[in-house]
């Protein structure tokens, strides 16, 4: 498609040379897809042209239409609206079109001059609780940036920086020691990351009881939350953490054992995965050693009780602590070590972190230190910064136990997604086994479509009953296209109806057969889009707007019934391009595609 818009944009400056007698290169003029309601394929807009060829807009439209119709075979018509020329383009030029796009192999990157070395850091999970349903947009971002990039022919390394180390990691620790008794997750039979989430949410309970009791014994709010015992035990065990105290290590890696078990099992239900783990354990000393640098250097400086801080007032931000006074390292110094450590394992030209917008303004002292320590990568940056998710009842806290755990969200949306699928009908013939993993497919197919439909830099609202839904804006209705087609093709195969036939004989085609070939050939620029933007929405649209407008071509023409052979291969054949795309558009967004449904 890209390749057609530049060769009518080409056919375009020649016939402003022809009928005007004046040079304007293809690459001034402004063209873009024919409004639903015009009949047409491309839009010239001639408002800029009217000074350079001293005509109205309108009668530029018309000549250069005239001219188009009257010497090139590739324009069948055309229409002008006020100051915009939209271009019919022949059957015969679809049809070349959809014989090259048969050709193509599946999995032809999409060059778009873009970044070839990429590293896309997602989930970031910490290891104090499970994951929950902010974590699955996230990791579904993430998955997907990556398999769009990767289809752009980029080098993409998939990182998970596990967040295992901190304050927030001692407080489960010092509950377990306090409450746990000895337990595990055998014994309590729950996931470990579940188990170590139980003493977070415990911890912050005792922590609250501890903070009312010093309020009510006259100390101020402020004062009693850095005073309560449980956050000062807290704060003593991180350090003994970081001076290596056998006793603390030992229970972190038990902890941390249970937890990243728990994860794997999360991970591999919800279908993502990763090339390279990094651990803030083993990345905080690195960022150490940088904070260390910036002090050589005068870039950063210390305040009288020893803390560590950078003044970043000239680049509109503002002073920021890289190192406590007691010596213990902050998220920003793990994230100068990890950025670099990423820089030497895999020297990237793009390094994308998928990461909530309540962290932009972390995310812009990250990059301005790395400038101020003159790092190579520092340009390199980019945030993915995503909207957060809500629900109907709210904003979910960890430290409360108010999250959407992850793991039950999945069965509910796999449940849901069954029992639609039962009050359909319409699956007699499978194995048990495979009923179940139609329903997983479904359900989660339903759960990261919804995630992935909207544009990452909006916050939403989540809506499981609407998710799993077969008709819609859903996942499910994609799917279910995707197996209409799979089915029409069985049928096709048990008729010998052959899907190879020379097309290029059709003597004209029908509207919904241009608007389904004109959709297949645009999934290279949805590709080049997604991967500019950052956004598998922009895929997401797309595989919608052609299961959708695949459906309306189904109901207009007859395919397996068509009697004339010529017809019923392209029909077939079209069908069969169309599935294929379906499948691709959603292995994008990691979503399968059943063959039955």
């Amino acid at each position: 498609m890209q390749e057609l818009e530049q060769d009518i944009k080409a056919a375009l400056s020649a016939a402003i040379q022809q009928v005007f007698g004046a040079e304007v290169p293809a690459a001034q003029l402004t063209i873009q897809p024919t409004r639903k309601e015009f009949a047409g394929s491309f839009t010239l807009v001639t408002f800029p042209l009217t000074k350079a060829l001293g005509k109205g807009p309108e009668q530029i439209g018309q000549a250069l239409g005239e001219w188009l119709t009257a010497h090139d075979a590739r324009v069948s018509g055309f229409n002008v609206v006020k100051g915009f020329l939209n271009l019919e383009i022949a059957d015969a030029e679809w049809l070349r079109l959809f014989a090259q796009l048969l050709q193509r192999p599946d999995g032809t990157p999409v060059p778009t001059g873009g970044p070839q070395d990429v590293v896309v850091e997602y989930s970031s999970p910490n290891t104090n609780k499970p994951l929950h349903l902010g974590h699955l947009r996230n990791n579904f971002l993430g998955y997907s940036v990556a398999q769009i990039l990767k289809a752009t022919g980029a080098t993409v390394t998939k990182a998970n920086l596990v967040n295992d180390r901190g304050i927030h990691i001692c407080k489960s620790m010092l509950a377990y020691q306090y409450y746990g008794q000895g337990e595990t997750p055998q014994s309590a039979g729950i996931k470990g990351d579940h188990l170590a989430g139980k003493y977070y949410v415990l911890f912050e309970k005792h922590y609250r009881e501890q903070i009312k009791q010093l309020e009510a014994e006259g100390v101020a709010t402020d004062v009693a939350k850095k005073q309560a015992p449980l956050m000062l035990e807290a704060q003593t065990m991180l350090q003994q953490w970081e001076q290596g105290d056998e006793e603390v290590i030992t229970l972190w890696k038990q902890m941390n054992g249970w937890v990243y078990e728990g994860f794997d099992e999360t991970y591999t239900t919800i279908g993502v995965d990763f090339d390279q783990y990094y651990y803030e354990s083993g990345t905080y000393l690195l960022g150490k050693e940088r904070v260390e640098e910036g002090l050589r250097k005068g870039v950063f400086f210390k305040k009288e009780n020893g803390s560590v801080w950078v003044d970043l007032q000239e680049e509109g931000l503002d002073e920021k602590l890289l190192l406590r006074a007691d010596g213990t390292s902050v998220y920003i110094t793990q994230d100068l070590g990890t950025a670099e450590l990423k820089y030497q394992d895999f020297g990237y030209d793009l390094s994308v972190y998928v990461i909530a917008d309540e962290q932009n303004y972390h995310m812009q002292v990250l990059k301005a230190v790395l400038k101020k320590l003159g790092k190579p990568y520092a340009d390199a940056i980019y945030h993915l910064s995503y909207g957060m998710v809500d629900l109907p009842s709210g904003k979910m806290k960890s430290r409360e136990g108010t999250v959407v755990d992850a793991d039950e969200l999945v069965r509910e949306v796999v449940e849901a997604a069954k029992a639609a699928t039962l009050e359909k009908g319409k699956i007699e013939g499978l194995s048990e086994d495979e009923q179940a993993q139609l329903f997983h497919t479904l359900g989660l197919g339903a759960l990261k479509y919804y995630l992935l439909k909207v544009d990452p830099r909006k916050r939403m609202l989540f809506n499981p009953e609407e998710s799993v839904q077969l008709e819609g804006h859903t996942g499910p209705f994609i799917q279910y296209s995707h197996a209409r087609i799979a089915q029409l093709r069985r049928k096709a195969q048990q008729l010998g109806i052959n899907e190879a036939l020379d097309f290029t004989t059709l003597p004209a085609l029908e509207k919904t057969e241009r608007e389904m070939v004109e959709e297949l050939a645009r999934y290279g620029s949805v590709v080049a889009e997604a991967a500019r933007t950052f956004s598998p929405a922009v895929v997401a649209q797309y595989a919608y707007d052609l299961a959708k407008a695949y459906n309306r071509f189904y109901a207009e023409v007859q395919v397996i019934g068509e009697p004339d052979t010529t017809k019923q291969s392209f029909r077939v054949a079209l069908s069969a391009q169309t599935a294929r795309t379906i499948k691709a558009s959603m292995s994008l967004l990691g979503i399968e595609v059943p063959e039955r449904m």
